[in-house]
């Protein structure tokens, strides 16, 4: 009964953090009306950073993408937008905020197709680098290909920046 007094207080807790969640509502991306058909023979990547970091001293990190080495803008936590491109092979990198790792994601796009990259914080060690003394290493940005799926169910909850 003791192990019970404790687990009670805490189910409540995680509910209301779970109501108190859901009372916020939709975000921006929920009423994107201004997104603009993809041009004939363009294929579009939506690139995503959920607010939800198992890392929360990186909330306020926004890194900058880059496509074939070339910057084309910085996604701060919680937040959303896309580019058009030609179709072709692309090599998607993002700045790391800890130690490089030259972890990319290239991506062959087709005309009419679209493409959905997280940037994610990821583990050092993921990355083969040595856990720090503390069990701890500096960890770093990385961009992952997500399924249409997930990205469709993450993307109403994102505030929309428009085409980049």
């Amino acid at each position: 009964m003791c192990a019970y007094r404790l687990a009670i207080p805490m189910f409540l807790g995680l509910s209301l953090g779970v109501f108190a969640d859901c009372a916020w509502g939709p975000t921006a991306s929920a009423q994107q009306t201004d997104i603009a058909p993809t041009q004939p023979g363009m294929a579009r990547v939506w690139f995503l950073r959920p607010s939800g970091s198992v890392n929360g001293d990186v909330i306020a990190a926004a890194p900058v993408i880059s496509v074939n080495g070339q910057p084309i803008g910085d996604i701060p936590a919680g937040t959303d937008f896309y580019r058009d491109f030609a179709p072709g092979s692309y090599r998607f990198t993002v700045q790391p905020y800890g130690l490089p790792t030259g972890q990319a994601d290239t991506v062959q796009l087709a005309a009419g197709t679209q493409t959905y990259l997280e940037i994610q914080w990821v583990s050092s060690a993921d990355e083969g680098y040595p856990e720090g003394g503390w069990g701890f290493g500096p960890n770093t940005f990385g961009v992952l290909t997500m399924s249409p799926q997930l990205a469709q169910a993450y993307l109403p909850t994102l505030t929309y920046h428009g085409q980049r």
